[in-house]
């Protein structure tokens, strides 16, 4: 059961191709006023050279003027073409990087949509450094062709001076680029492999944070912040290595465009000193020759940042042509419909069979911890339906015909260890912002005293993870969340462990009654949600053992009353 995706699997080179196909039209205007800018730069040396010819020859004011006046409308192409060119692509540039983050994002989201064998950090260096590389193709494409316009008008200007000028420009930058383009290959693969290792990074330390107050509750920090610092340092050696081979063909990239300069220039005063070009063709040749190497360093850097975008756009291929886990079906739930668990087997469940009518309350006490977190899972559709053994309906329907989103708007499983975000007590409650119930799911969780405590109500700023709130709030914050979506089925794992009794008592209670009509399901061995129930039903050693009210399983089951009494 998966989130359909309408697009299909991309390798890197087909997710380049989308992006630029995505983006013609902002590319041929950035490309047409990059064009411009490029041309105005080589007419600058071009018009020098004719103002000096026509100057010497005229030796009139109004030859001058006009001279300045030509060269003032250059030098306005030039900054306006830029201005506007590099605005254009820019604004293409940034929007097509945040579509692909979205698009990671998405899959990242969705645990059982896609077989990725990448972690969270991994997938979240994915969704933003190399979304951000690939989406630089937007301006690495008219960039490149403004830089061969420059070359071409260049060489076409010294081949009217002299033949021999442009074919030493064109051959000369033949032959720069085809040096480079081997070099860009080295950099291609260096970056992918410095890429690899910063998101194994970026993992280690998503998981370090995520696990921080158990390591420091036993001392493991030090040993786990010694592994983070041995995979930061593998990072940091191939960043140099990277680092180095730029360098190197940044270095050998100006090197060679200085040569080309320079024979330019020796080449134009050759022919100069044997009467075979005019001062002022002199003056044009050498004016490009200095000119050209700004066009020719852009030109040859081109290569390098296409591999870039290449490296990049194979790792954001990693999460986007992941195979998908199962297929989805095309089915949605029931409104208000229940629960049936028919002979499910998977981790440490049996053959699990029970069913939750429509609007009923019902508590299930599992004697082993594993076996709630394994129901918990399959709830949760975070294990697909195929790989565990029976069947899961809700609303009467298989979960195997229901795409993940349709069980997901039908039903909630909250975890015992909801995450709290940053944010606020409000948006934490209600991230969508569009919930009616957050007053009856504070005072239902018992929320109302962190709210009244604070000044700015449910406005009060919550730290990442919650850091500013203790461990019971949090819980309490996270059973809010649950309660205020409202969902026909409502399952809950463990709300209360972090709670006092005489909380939990009220808890209870309100939970009871808010959902009263609506289909809940505790899975917890706290005495005051077992006697709210409807019915309690045991799980014990993957299997329902015993099915009755709490009261009735404390008078008559020895074990039960010894797993749950306090």
């Amino acid at each position: 059961m998966t989130t359909p995706d309408t697009q299909r699997p991309r390798p890197g080179a087909d997710i380049l191709r989308t992006a630029l196909r995505r983006n013609v039209g902002a590319m041929v205007r950035g490309t047409v006023l990059m064009g411009l800018y490029q041309a105005g730069e080589t007419a600058f040396p071009i018009a020098l050279g004719l103002i000096v010819e026509h100057t010497m020859r005229d030796r009139s004011p109004a030859a001058l003027g006009l001279s300045i006046g030509a060269l003032a409308v250059i030098i306005t192409t030039v900054s306006l073409s830029w201005r506007f060119g590099m605005r254009v692509l820019q604004k293409a540039n940034t929007t097509e990087a945040h579509r692909w983050r979205v698009r990671v994002a998405a899959c990242g989201l969705q645990p059982v949509a896609r077989d990725i064998d990448l972690k969270s950090g991994e997938v979240l260096t994915i969704a933003t450094e190399d979304a951000d590389q690939t989406a630089d193709i937007i301006e690495v494409v008219p960039l490149l062709i403004s830089s061969l316009v420059a070359v071409v008008v260049a060489a076409v200007a010294l081949g009217l001076a002299d033949i021999r000028l442009g074919l030493l420009v064109i051959v000369g930058t033949v032959a720069i680029l085809s040096i480079l383009a081997v070099m860009s290959k080295r950099i291609g693969a260096s970056t992918r492999e410095q890429q690899a290792r910063v998101a194994r990074a970026g993992a280690k330390v998503a998981d370090l944070i995520t696990g921080l107050r158990p390591l420091h509750g036993f001392g493991g920090n030090h040993a786990a912040f010694g592994s983070y610092r041995k995979v930061s340092t593998d990072a940091k050696r191939q960043a140099i290595t990277v680092a180095r081979v730029n360098g190197t063909y940044a270095g050998t990239a100006l090197a060679l465009n200085a040569v080309l300069a320079a024979a330019v220039s020796l080449t134009a005063g050759w022919l100069a000193f044997d009467g075979r070009i005019t001062i002022g063709e002199l003056v044009m040749a050498v004016g490009l020759a200095q000119f050209i190497i700004e066009p020719l360093k852009m030109f040859s850097e081109m290569p390098k940042y296409v591999m870039m975008a290449r490296a990049s756009a194979e790792r954001m291929a990693l999460v986007l042509s992941a195979p998908p886990v199962t297929t989805p079906g095309p089915q949605r739930p029931a409104a208000g419909g229940g629960l049936e668990v028919d002979r499910v087997g998977y981790g440490s469940l049996r053959g699990l069979k029970f069913q939750v009518a429509a609007g009923e309350f019902v508590a299930i006490a599992v004697y082993q911890p594993r076996a709630a977190a394994d129901l918990a899972s399959v709830l949760a559709v975070n294990v697909a339906p195929d790989a565990y053994e029976g069947v899961v309906r809700v609303g009467g329907q298989a979960m195997a015909d229901l795409s993940v989103e349709a069980v997901r708007e039908h039903m909630l499983v909250n975890p015992y260890d909801g995450e709290i975000f940053a944010g606020t007590l409000r948006t934490n409650i209600d991230p969508s912002g569009t919930s009616r119930m957050i007053p009856e799911a504070v005072e239902a969780s018992m929320l109302t005293d962190v709210v009244a405590l604070h000044r700015d109500g449910l406005d009060h700023a919550v730290r990442d993870r919650g850091a500013n709130l203790s461990g019971g709030q949090r819980q309490r914050l996270s059973l809010a969340r649950a309660l205020a979506a409202d969902s026909d089925v409502l399952v809950l794992h463990n709300p209360t462990t972090a709670v006092d009794a005489v909380t939990e008592q009220l808890i209870a209670r309100n939970v009871a009654k808010l959902r009263r009509g609506r289909t809940t399901v505790v899975i917890t061995s706290s005495p005051a949600l077992l006697d709210a129930a409807d019915r309690v039903l045991v799980l014990d050693d993957g299997v329902i053992t015993a099915e009755d009210t709490h009261r009735n399983l404390l008078a008559g089951d020895a074990d039960y009353c010894l797993a749950v009494a306090r």
